[in-house]
């Protein structure tokens, strides 16, 4: 089995994400395919401390609503980073989640080929702080939506 790592170096790539002046409100930013693995969810799941069942125990999922494992709604989380590029303006150091809002639609699977549309909607000046509006859509590979939500971050200086 071969795991998936991440870069840990958030540092690494800062000169090649945009700048506060370069995000353009409309422009989709580029995403990469993520299939979703089951030992990604368990993880994942381990690392927050939710050890349901419907994401461990295969007897107890398929005698769910659910007939079989999935992951839990929180997993966007990780889906953000895995469905992005090292360059993408959302993982700039210093960046501070200022408020967000999901809707979740249906479970993420073990085995699902996730694809993420994204995008700025808005940027702005507060208080001599940049903040940037953006909606994240998540689709599974039946096009499926599998959670969409909006955001506010304030980006850095």
């Amino acid at each position: 089995m071969t795991e998936t790592t991440f870069e840990t170096d958030f540092w690494k790539d800062n000169a090649l994400r945009k700048t506060w002046e370069q995000i353009v409100p409309g422009e989709p930013r580029k995403t990469l395919p993520y299939t979703l693995t089951l030992e990604a969810i368990q993880k994942y799941c381990r690392v927050v401390g939710d050890l349901h069942p419907l994401y461990f125990d295969e007897d107890y999922a398929k005698a769910s609503p659910y007939k079989g494992l999935i992951a839990p709604p929180a997993i966007h989380i990780l889906l953000m980073f895995a469905c992005t590029p090292a360059d993408d303006w959302m993982r700039s150091p210093g960046t501070v989640n200022a408020g967000q809002s999901w809707s979740y639609n249906l479970p993420a699977r073990p085995g699902d080929t996730i694809r993420l549309e994204a995008r700025a909607l808005d940027k702005f000046i507060r208080k001599d702080r940049l903040f940037v509006v953006h909606d994240n859509v998540f689709f599974n590979q039946h096009d499926q939506v599998i959670c969409s939500g909006r955001g506010w971050t304030i980006r850095p200086m």
